[in-house]
């Protein structure tokens, strides 16, 4: 993925859907609870701003960045309960601004950066298009939330194929967030997309495998549904455990949703 142009205007298309939804929330829309326990509509907004401005700062000021991971490393069970419970208390009209802003100047960022470059993170560095992908797998996942808020469907579009290749990407990740060592051999992971595609990673011939719709991948490695309430297949126990800690963010591991949830309402995809 060396021209990070494709990803982040499929970060623009994401964020610009899901400003949509809220653009035109009263002050009382903005406080409806989401299914992350605790978090209402200006929680999730919040996050995302808090988030959107951490990763400008690791491309364009790594001091700023580190003293943001300093903080982080201070309070690592609370510090992004914290940041979202300090935006939320904006006045909704401010933080959306904010959130506009903020991404529009990370977007601006990603574009002029330098070619090759690498930026820090809370996880491992990332590269241009790694830290575009990161930021349109994160306003995916709450997207779905503050959908689920408002009783809306939102389509599978391609643009998961994004979310789905981080999640693949960050599986020796997950491991060490859970303090396991990584299983040495590569996975095979063949998941169908909304148009049907097959999007493949990974060897033919490795012995452990996923395979299932794109769609629950992307649930499960951003933990908006619990494996059990998924239609995705592990073959090998490697593959097996890995569908137990999958994420595709960084941070310590999350509490996820809990078995019986179900699994967020999709429309028809496109």
């Amino acid at each position: 993925m060396s021209d990070p142009t494709p990803v982040i205007d499929d970060l623009r298309e994401e964020s610009e859907e899901l400003d949509a939804l809220v653009a035109e929330l009263s002050p009382e829309g903005w406080r409806r609870a989401t299914p992350a326990p605790g978090w209402t509509i200006a929680h999730q907004i919040a996050h995302l701003n808090w988030t959107d401005r951490a990763a400008l700062a690791a491309v364009t000021n790594e001091d700023g960045f580190r003293a943001l991971v300093e903080q982080a490393l201070a309070a690592p069970d609370r510090y992004v309960d914290d940041g979202a419970e300090e935006g939320a208390k904006q006045d909704p009209a401010a933080l959306l601004t904010a959130w506009r802003e903020g991404r529009a100047a990370l977007a601006e960022a990603l574009r002029t950066a330098a070619p090759g470059a690498r930026f820090p993170w809370y996880g491992p560095p990332m590269a241009t298009a790694s830290m575009a992908t990161a930021r349109l797998m994160e306003t995916w996942a709450h997207g779905l939330d503050i959908a689920a808020a408002l009783g809306v469907t939102r389509p599978p579009t391609g643009r998961l194929r994004h979310v789905a290749r981080i999640g693949v990407r960050a599986r020796d990740f997950a491991h060490a967030a859970h303090g396991l060592t990584p299983p040495a051999e590569p996975f095979r992971v063949e998941l169908t997309g909304p148009g049907g595609d097959l999007w493949t990673y990974g060897p033919e011939d490795a012995t452990q495998r996923v395979t299932g719709p794109a769609l629950d991948f992307c649930l499960l490695a951003t933990q908006r549904a619990h494996r059990a309430d998924l239609a995705l297949t592990a073959e090998g126990p490697d593959a097996d455990r890995w569908l137990d800690i999958a994420q595709a963010f960084a941070g310590p591991p999350g509490a996820g949703r809990p078995p019986g949830a179900g699994r967020p309402a999709q429309g028809e995809p496109r």
